[in-house]
């Protein structure tokens, strides 16, 4: 996980910085001449948590794409509605399988 570094000299930020002759990471200070080889190569994170609020927008969404594949061969047991869009869906605790979920449209 990248996390920021701070420069023994004067407490500022360090910055990461190529050293092109030695091919290495390096994190160098802007204020002072201080300078350190990395020891993790990771300069930048971007996580993304979604709410469960975007998550139910994205599959009310999937029933409207036009681009996914479409079957007339089965029927809802709710509402007895005869189209349905299916889709490929990557779950956390499921990561192994291929889950496949279908929308009536």
């Amino acid at each position: 996980m990248s996390t920021m570094k701070f420069c023994r000299e004067c407490n500022n930020i360090l910055y990461p910085k190529e050293d092109q002759e030695h091919k290495q990471l390096l994190y160098a200070c802007r204020n002072c001449d201080h300078q350190e080889v990395a020891d993790n190569y990771c300069v930048y994170r971007n996580e993304i948590h979604h709410s469960v609020g975007e998550r139910t927008q994205v599959l009310q969404d999937v029933a409207a794409d036009p681009t996914l594949p479409r079957t007339k061969t089965v029927r809802c047991t709710v509402c007895n509605h005869g189209e349905a869009v299916f889709f490929q869906w990557f779950h956390v605790h499921f990561s192994f399988l291929d889950v496949w979920h279908a929308m009536v449209v």
